[in-house]
């Protein structure tokens, strides 16, 4: 699993904010200037984990530089004065939502197959975003399940992108906390953020790390992410307000979750592997700049049927069908590559690839490289599960 360290950053940067302030009660110029600096490192790598929201951390950090530079001779500052975060508290964290802000310009059309499976999705959207009498409740939260590579994010991402709406793409990394109390916070600042920016989509990713049935070990932290998602799911969204906020969630092992997470989840959406027209769509979508009229996709569909492939590892195949392309028609610079190696970045850009059409070979060439970690057991597995909890 990909960690993303955003959320652990934030807290360490919290703590440090409260050490500056310590020492600068206690006069401590040395103190103050260390923490200053720390809290400058901090706003950096959030602003290279988060590109979104580089900008507003570069200039925080710069402000932090300047504390650092000054410590000793300014007039002690609060934290709201020193980096303009408004009338935020220092042990304030409704700030952090925000950052989990992605904007989505996926749509329904970039997703190739699934015509079943996006249909669903789009019925739930459609229907949480209607006006609605009293007495119908919409589905909160959606679960989308099946073996990894299938295109679960990218579903969500197109639930937002289609309707124009926030999108959170929510890593468990970035949600869970060291520091007692944080991880609560964090998700608090997830869901207040999504009810002033609705109509939102939040997507959290492979929930089943954080959502172990009982029976198996938890973490502390994990468990208090746990509880937090679950009363938000059950209290967030006010029954007088119009506001739409969906939570759409993953897995890819959907008999780990607990119990009292899938009742938050009465709708539960089986992703399967793609069929054969479905490659044949997903195909034609990654190479739609390239002339593909010596290929016969059929054939290349029913390949990637028979290796378990999901939609991830159909993008693979393209990228390697198309790299074996170019190597095909600039054979000139590849038979001498270590001397282009040589050259700098500048003279390189001076060089242009050349496309041409895609051939059989290239595809053959991709799927000998490209194998599916799935076996037939694993595919069983997730159906026989649709088969007992999927909903439709």
């Amino acid at each position: 699993m990909k960690i993303d360290l955003s959320g652990v950053l934030y807290g360490q940067l919290k703590e440090s904010e409260k050490k500056y302030d310590a020492a600068r009660l206690k006069n401590d110029i040395e103190g103050a200037k260390k923490y200053a600096q720390v809290c400058a490192n901090f706003e950096k790598q959030l602003a290279e984990k988060m590109p979104d929201q580089a900008r507003a951390h570069l200039e925080k950090a710069k402000k932090w530089e300047e504390i650092f530079r000054t410590a000793g001779t300014a007039p002690r500052k609060t934290i709201v004065d020193r980096v303009g975060n408004g009338a935020e508290p220092e042990d304030d964290f409704s700030g952090f939502g925000d950052t989990l802000i992605e904007t989505s310009t996926v749509t329904w059309k970039d997703i190739g197959g699934l015509a079943e499976t996006k249909s669903l999705i789009m019925e739930t959207v459609v229907i949480a975003g209607l006006s609605k009498p009293e007495s119908f409740k919409p589905d909160k939260g959606i679960l989308l399940f099946g073996p990894p590579g299938t295109g679960k994010t990218l579903l969500a991402a197109a639930a937002a992108g289609s309707l124009k709406a926030t999108f959170y793409n929510v890593k468990i990394g970035s949600i869970i906390s060291k520091y007692v109390g944080e991880s609560s916070k964090l998700i608090t600042s997830l869901y207040e953020s999504a009810r002033r920016h609705a109509p939102s989509i939040v997507f959290i990713d492979e929930l089943d790390s954080i959502t172990l049935s009982r029976d198996d070990d938890q973490s502390e932290a994990s468990r208090k992410v746990l509880a937090s998602i679950l009363t938000e799911l059950d209290g967030f969204q006010d029954k007088k307000s119009d506001k739409l906020i969906l939570t759409l969630s993953a897995t890819n092992t959907p008999w780990k979750l607990d119990d009292a997470v899938l009742s938050r989840f009465p709708k539960r959406i089986y992703i399967p592997l793609p069929d054969r027209k479905s490659c044949q769509e997903i195909i034609k979508i990654q190479t739609k700049e390239l002339d593909r009229s010596k290929v016969d996709l059929e054939k290349i569909g029913e390949e990637c049927v028979k290796g378990n492939y999901s939609g991830r590892d159909i993008q693979n195949v393209c990228r390697n069908a198309i790299k074996n392309m170019t190597r095909r028609i600039n054979k000139n610079i590849f038979d001498d590559i270590e001397k282009m190696a040589e050259k700098p970045f500048e003279e390189l850009q001076k060089t242009t690839l050349k496309t041409g059409p895609l051939i059989m070979e290239d595809f053959a060439y991709a799927i000998a490289r490209v194998k599916s970690p799935l076996s037939p057991s694993d595919i069983q597995g997730q159906e026989d599960w649709n088969k007992k909890y999927g909903s439709s």
